[in-house]
């Protein structure tokens, strides 16, 4: 009966007052669904550090490196793509968490660590003035590296949620998503004014707030300490050779490695040239002449663009099959991408609409439309998932998809550079746009690659779930563990 009521809780309604008005009753139905220390994680980890300070991150460093650096849009490029590294070995940070622990501890010494490690990179940033732009890169890997140990535990519980509850689910990535969408839009309501009051080098210091956020929550966490005889022993090693062959015999699935690739590919064939456009945005001459405080508007708006793509997918596409869904929203992508080329061309004018007004348009759509393609394939990340290593295996495939997103920046600023886009020289910038929505299009040849089911069915085989085998193993699994910190260290059960 109560699956029933939930199933019944779950069905979508095709009404605009169900997308706007509904995120209260969901958001309490969810509280009620899942416990209460796997909400809270998501807020802490993808409201607040990855939310907040992700979008003031984002903007910032935008303006770093163009006003400090002085660094042309093709490296700029290369730089972002260089200090997301770390965001693609999510699983050595999951390794290292679950069965390397320190002084006894598994969790609360990496947030310590982590937090010292972000917070110094930043401060490093603020105070040491205009530096060589390898030293910036590598203080920004060190930041990167704090973000990323932080979220790789949550990712966890939210691969284990949506295994466990596979009618929730679309559910949990939404969650995570919402959080993420509505700091963002608090983070880059603030960016503008950050940048404008204390510089693009002095707002750095608002970006160690999180990281110490770390070391906060790493000494006031509680946690049992482990038995020294368990700490390290031949068993460690085992352990990790088991996860090791449970993790390639799942990879080598064709149910498994082909979305992985789709995923990959998707991100890689598709250049990234938002940092041509962030330079065209902000040119005085050859450029609109964007000021600080209306990019970081520009970017808030966008952030509920993001938001509401999260809703639509909950409420009206998150029960169409995988496949469907995906074929739509790369072929939506592609459409909407052609408005850049009608602002870079200045035909919006032509259309009575300002530079201004389009541009917010244009984030608007753009980030909705993103955030419809990266929801669901998170939520085929978590079905993906064995049990056990749920949180070291989400972490591979996310990590898969990173390194797709790191190609796609790549190959932006490679296009970027053979078009000669610089600083203050745009006139082919459309060019590159037509190319990149043109490439676009790719991926719909290889849909193929995706299964055609729907978020509530299975998709990797009974065998490879392995129920019985997960329930011992889900006793070691640190990830879920983390956010549950009155629970026992050694006896419980996960």
């Amino acid at each position: 009966m109560a699956r029933d009521e939930t199933t019944e809780k779950h069905e979508p309604n095709f009404t605009c007052s169900r997308i706007f008005c509904a995120p209260c009753a969901w958001f309490e139905a969810m509280s009620n669904e899942l416990d209460l220390n796997f909400i809270v994680g998501v807020i802490v980890v993808y409201g607040m550090s990855q939310g907040i300070g992700g979008s003031l991150h984002r903007v910032i460093l935008e303006y770093y490196w163009k006003d400090i650096q002085l660094a042309q849009p093709s490296s700029v490029q290369v730089y972002h793509g260089i200090i997301s590294i770390p965001w693609d070995v999510k699983p050595i940070w999951g390794l290292l968490t679950d069965i390397v622990p320190i002084a006894g501890y598994h969790r609360r010494p990496y947030f310590i660590i982590s937090g010292l490690l972000g917070a110094g990179a930043y401060m490093a940033l603020l105070l040491g003035g205009k530096m060589h732009a390898a030293m910036a890169c590598s203080l920004l890997v060190a930041a990167a590296i704090s973000s990323a140990i932080a979220e790789v535990t949550l990712d966890a519980v939210a691969a284990k949620k949506s295994r466990e509850r596979p009618e929730l689910a679309a559910d949990v990535q939404s969650l995570c998503y919402m959080s993420l969408a509505i700091g963002r839009l608090a983070g880059y309501s603030l960016s503008g004014t950050a940048v404008a009051t204390f510089g693009p080098q002095g707002a750095m210091g608002l970006l160690s707030i999180p990281p110490i956020m770390f070391i906060i929550l790493g000494c006031l966490l509680h946690e049992t300490k482990v038995p020294r005889y368990r700490r390290f022993n031949s068993q460690v090693g085992r352990n990790v050779a088991e996860a090791s062959k449970k993790m390639w015999n799942t990879f080598k699935s064709p149910v498994v490695w082909k979305p992985a690739l789709y995923m990959f590919l998707s991100w890689a064939l598709c250049p990234d040239i938002s940092e041509g456009l962030f330079f065209f945005y902000t040119d005085p001459f050859m450029g609109l002449a964007f000021s600080q405080a209306f990019i970081g508007i520009m970017y808030a708006i966008g952030a509920i663009g993001a938001l509401v793509g999260v809703l639509t997918y909950r409420n009206l596409l998150r029960g169409l099959s995988f496949r469907y869904l995906l074929f739509w929203v790369q072929m939506v992508i592609s459409v909407f991408g052609m408005l850049d080329f009608i602002l870079v061309t200045h035909f919006n004018l032509r259309l009575g609409m300002s530079n201004h007004l389009f541009a917010v348009l244009d984030e608007s759509f753009s980030r909705a439309t993103d955030r419809l393609k990266y929801t669901p394939l998170f939520v085929l990340c978590a079905k993906l998932c064995p049990s056990g290593i749920e949180g070291t295996f989400f972490a591979l495939l996310v990590s898969i998809d990173n390194v797709g997103l790191r190609f796609s920046s790549w190959g932006g600023g490679l296009l970027l550079e053979l078009l000669q886009v610089t600083r203050n020289h745009f006139q082919n910038l459309w060019m590159a746009i037509l190319i990149r929505n043109g490439l676009r299009l790719s991926p719909l040849l290889l849909l193929f690659l995706v299964p055609n089911k729907t978020p509530d069915v299975d998709i990797i085989p009974c065998d490879l779930l392995g129920e019985q085998e997960a329930n011992a193993s889900d006793e070691q699994n640190l990830a879920y563990r983390l956010l549950m910190p009155e629970a026992e260290h050694v006896t419980q059960s996960k």
